[in-house]
């Protein structure tokens, strides 16, 4: 009876996670607000602006959008897999990849996004390097590194870890 009881509570806890998913959402707007400012300045500076600084405010607008992608499928499949499922009206618009994306590969994607954002923040320093010291440029690399071996080895291990259960999966479904 005591178990029980435990057990509704500490599942019912699950709901605490809903308001930070609803936060994700506050965030993802306030990128959508950065976007939109930044794209509206560059529009009024397009014809004086120089390539090479066009260039790195595509990449800015690239780089959030990559970001608000991120927050989306973290919001979403988070959301599903963690809380409750998203019941989508018949007829109305559905992901693709809602209701797919387990805890595993919802980090690995994370990872794949984390290394993205970096390369492209990385190619904005390189694009911007004869103002930025060396020691710095360096530093840059070794963190994109980090992260690009990070994701590999989080996709070995989940490869190592998981791939008999998906295709077990597979051969069920």
């Amino acid at each position: 009876m005591l178990e029980r009881q435990i057990e509704r509570i500490l599942f019912a806890c699950r709901w605490l996670l809903a308001p930070m998913y609803l936060g994700l959402a506050l965030a993802l707007f306030a990128l959508g607000v950065k976007f939109f400012q930044e794209a509206f300045h560059v529009l009024l500076m397009v014809g004086s602006i120089a390539e090479d600084r066009l260039v790195l405010v595509v990449l800015t607008l690239i780089d959030i959008v990559l970001v608000g992608s991120l927050i989306v499928m973290v919001m979403f499949s988070g959301y599903e897999n963690f809380v409750s499922r998203i019941d989508v009206a018949e007829g109305s618009e559905k992901l693709g990849w809602l209701g797919r994306l387990d805890a595993g590969t919802l980090k690995l994607k994370v990872a794949a996004s984390i290394v993205a954002i970096s390369s492209i923040h990385l190619l904005k320093v390189f694009m911007d390097a004869k103002t930025i010291p060396n020691d710095k440029i360096f530093w840059y690399v070794v963190l994109h590194l980090t992260f690009v071996v990070s994701a590999l080895l989080l996709g070995v291990l989940d490869r190592m870890s998981f791939a008999s259960h998906r295709t077990h999966d597979r051969t069920e479904g």
